[in-house]
């Protein structure tokens, strides 16, 4: 009987299921949609029921679409949405409030505040983080400070916390497994990425008690196994959890230092393996733990991401009704040679690496009486192509070396202008592969690894393909000056 993967990627606006075959071929997919919650200006939530209805009604379509029974799948992966947080009841499995998702900015002000009291070069050298509401740490603070009982209930073991990849775990287990990975981990500000485990002085400095938090472990360990599901058998093994862009890294086979990738989902990512070695950033990057193997050495990644990528695509067709598909945006910025002078940093929810300004708001510049739609369409292409280069430009004065080449992932690498237009400014060649969805497939890879279905990485390269590669068209004095207009439009906002 063939063997499959089951791999969950819990994203921000979706959740997804992928099969996955032995081949590392993508054999069905399924993906449900939920509401984003958004209380106050700048606050964003979900309802962890939300999450769990869409996740296991997607992994319940994916096994119908391909046509397999529950048991044949070897094993579960999951990928998750990673600082995105909550706080639940152990006995009945109930979220006390909603999720904070990972974009929301609520603890501005308790960031401030350690700011000021100097703690953040503390917690930049154990976490490898910047000091920003991005994080996990704070938000759980801010849970237990203002859901009524939840400090009470956290005390006496009623209550447990965790990112998406361990609440699900524990709605997949029926209770019995609070654990999460060393990646997941890594985004709380929480835990120490020189140890693999929390640390007391963060704990105590953000007030979170350690017996709340789950278990950290390899991201290819044992996790549990499935029970009480209905669709699954019980005793299907858990064998891989990683955060969402480390998964898109591992799905790129970026195994080896110096391999980077670039996702294109709601928001950008980069990630550059670095190996062993956590190299610390001199230019506001992230040092993260990439992934830990069962019996081996950390591997650490260094880290940009943009708040704004494909979200600002969606503000486009929802926001202010420029079309009707995500997809249409391409054709329509075809219809114009260059912007005409329009300019659009898409700050929605501020500005990310290398900037870090969370009070920063988008701003659309240069518009005349001849701009139009199409003008609109392409500035915002250009913009989530030159946020990527203001990160990978930090990137490589970090590591001290120029990349060869990007690799691609997400639902935006599909659109070929953009990709071109990534790799003319970017100035390096950008690979995209064949199967795009590699967030999925770093969680199948891992749970395939922690299974055995895999033996070892060297199995897995020899399944990644290239689809398409975009060579650098622009010469270097025409992207020293469109660098240049970027420079001054971000000033505005």
């Amino acid at each position: 009987m063939s063997r499959f993967i089951m791999a969950i990627d819990q994203g921000t606006t979706s959740s997804r299921t992928c099969i996955i075959n032995q081949a590392g071929g993508l054999v069905a997919e399924a993906r449900e949609t939920f509401k984003q919650i958004f209380p106050k200006p700048g606050w964003v939530e979900h309802d962890p029921e939300d999450i769990w209805y869409s996740t296991q009604r997607s992994m319940r379509l994916a096994l119908e679409k391909a046509k397999i029974k529950g048991s044949q799948i070897h094993a579960i992966g999951i990928t998750n949405q990673r600082e995105t947080v909550m706080l639940w009841d152990k006995k009945s499995g109930k979220a006390i409030h909603n999720a904070i998702v990972w974009q929301c900015r609520r603890t501005q002000d308790l960031c401030e505040k350690l700011k000021k009291n100097k703690k953040e070069k503390m917690i930049t050298a154990k976490t490898g983080l910047v000091l920003d509401p991005y994080f996990s740490g704070t938000k759980i603070q801010w849970l237990l400070k203002n859901v009524p009982q939840a400090a009470a209930k956290a005390k006496s073991g009623e209550t447990v916390a965790g990112t998406v990849d361990t609440f699900l775990l524990w709605k997949l287990t029926n209770g019995k497994s609070h654990k999460t990975d060393v990646s997941n981990a890594s985004r709380t500000m929480l835990m120490n990425i020189h140890t693999g485990w929390w640390d007391e002085e963060l704990l105590k400095l953000l007030q979170v008690p350690e017996s709340i938090l789950p278990e950290i472990c390899p991201s290819n360990a044992d996790f549990g196994v499935t029970q009480g599901l209905g669709f699954l058998p019980d005793g299907v093994p858990i064998t891989g959890i990683v955060g969402d862009q480390q998964a898109a890294l591992f799905g790129q086979a970026c195994y080896d230092l110096g391999e980077a990738k670039c996702t294109f989902g709601t928001g950008s990512f980069l990630l550059l393996n670095t190996g062993k070695k956590a190299v610390k950033s001199k230019n506001k990057l992230l040092t993260t733990i990439a992934w830990k193997l069962k019996n081996q050495e950390m591997t650490y990644a260094l880290e940009g991401g943009a708040f704004v990528c494909g979200a600002a695509v969606q503000w486009l067709r929802d926001g202010l009704g420029l079309f009707q598909a995500s997809s249409d945006i391409e054709a329509l910025a075809k219809t114009v040679e260059d912007t005409q002078g329009v300019e659009f940093v898409p700050a929605l929810t501020g500005l990310g690496a290398p900037h870090w300004q969370p009070e920063a708001r988008g701003v659309i510049s240069g518009l005349t009486r001849g701009s139009t739609k199409a003008h609109i369409a392409r500035a915002t292409l250009e913009a989530m192509a030159l946020q990527n280069v203001d990160i990978l430009v930090t990137m490589q004065k970090d590591l001290g070396k120029k990349l060869k080449g990007v690799k691609v992932d997400g639902g935006a690498a599909a659109n070929d202008l953009l990709m071109q237009l990534q790799a003319d400014y970017c100035g390096v060649n950008v690979v995209r592969p064949k199967n795009l969805e590699t967030t999925a497939l770093g969680a199948a890879f891992m749970a395939g690894l922690g299974s055995g279905l895999w033996k070892d990485i060297k199995e897995i390269k020899k399944v990644w393909a290239i689809d398409k590669e975009f060579k650098v068209k622009m010469n270097s004095k025409d992207r020293k000056a469109r660098m240049q207009r970027w420079e001054t439009a971000l000033k505005k906002v």
